[in-house]
């Protein structure tokens, strides 16, 4: 899942930074209202974890623009502020969620979890008798429920998204990791092997081909 954390705090957002990268997450950081425009006009996130108390205003102003352009990503506001009224105020202006600071990283990851549980995608993602909610996160092959890690998810759902289509492992690593890192990394044979593990265990016939020389596919072939 690819987080924008819309924080001026410079130990909190390392801290979400770490967190969330160490979950499998892509994170990036804005510090003020204005980067975080930026951001969110720049690039396609799945959720924002976002500041009240920011140097150029309250973060839930950006939460409340975003609804008004009916840009509907998952927002959690996070705050000091703690009275009744505020929560209030923050749910009632489109945040999904709120957690007042100081919080457990456990409780956090609970509620990004129930957050993105709560909003379904509408295009279930069909390949065969695999199924892919975006959405919720949750994969289901003939009626049983695969469990996986977050970037686990983001390279299956990357490969459904491209069904029939060769990808090489620079692409994947674009697309997934959001890095080319080194040409000699096995990163992506490495997850496309946990993949395997979870995903064609089992199965009647395997969905996760490689292409010798060139990178791999996520297919229905015929027997």
């Amino acid at each position: 899942m690819k987080i924008l954390v819309v924080e001026d705090e410079r130990k909190i957002a390392g801290f979400l930074s770490r967190g969330l990268g160490e979950e499998g997450h892509r994170v990036d950081v804005a510090v003020d209202l204005a980067a975080a425009r930026s951001a969110v006009d720049a690039a396609d996130y799945d959720l924002l974890l976002v500041d009240r108390m920011l140097p150029d205003g309250d973060g839930l102003s950006l939460v409340r623009e975003l609804r008004r352009r009916k840009i509907d990503i998952p927002a959690i506001c996070l705050t000091a502020r703690d009275r009744v009224e505020e929560r209030v105020e923050g749910l009632s202006g489109g945040a999904d969620d709120y957690l007042v600071k100081p919080f457990a990283f456990e409780e956090l990851l609970a509620r990004i979890s129930a957050v993105t549980r709560r909003r379904p995608g509408t295009d279930v993602i069909e390949v065969a008798d695999l199924e892919i909610d975006p959405g919720a996160r949750r994969v289901h092959r003939a009626e049983r429920e695969i469990r996986l890690t977050a970037r686990e998810f983001d390279l299956l759902r990357y490969l459904a998204e491209n069904t029939g289509r060769v990808l090489s492992r620079t692409r994947l690593l674009e697309a997934v990791w959001d890095t080319t890192h080194d040409p000699g990394t096995n990163t992506v044979d490495v997850y496309v092997s946990y993949l395997r593990a979870k995903v064609d265990k089992g199965a009647s016939r395997p969905l996760i081909h490689t292409v010798r020389g060139v990178g791999y596919v996520l297919e229905d072939r015929p027997r």
